[in-house]
């Protein structure tokens, strides 16, 4: 996946340019909440779509990427919450999971936890 920042304005004749699925699972294999999330006019289910695209806007795509199976991560346990983001970001397809099973996966968390409300 390639992406070029935050987000940006719809293009003239198609749909927005960043649109996103936000799912969250607390941990049971139930997912809690669904969001939706356009940017540029910010909107969609989200709660408070303002600030997640104000959130997206600081975030290094490169969080979007898995940890590489070679990483040396701390082991330590942040919960058992996971989050998929679906869609499209700035122009480019995001197809990301998230937990936090370790150090590594926690600073991904953290690093786009403006997405998830509460």
């Amino acid at each position: 996946m390639t992406t070029t920042g935050g987000p940006t304005t719809n293009g003239p004749d198609g749909p927005p340019r960043t649109l996103l699925t936000i799912t969250v699972d607390p941990g049971d294999g139930t997912p809690s909440a669904e969001w939706t999330l356009r940017c540029d006019p910010p909107g969609g289910t989200h709660p408070d779509p303002a600030a997640a695209c104000r959130a997206l806007g600081t975030v290094d795509p490169a969080v979007l990427m898995p940890v590489p199976p070679d990483a040396v991560c701390a082991q330590v346990y942040g919960g058992p919450e996971t989050a998929t983001i679906r869609g499209s970001w700035d122009g480019a397809d995001v197809d990301a999971s998230f937990d936090r099973t370790n150090a590594c996966e926690i600073a991904r968390w953290d690093a786009i936890a403006g997405l998830f409300p509460g």
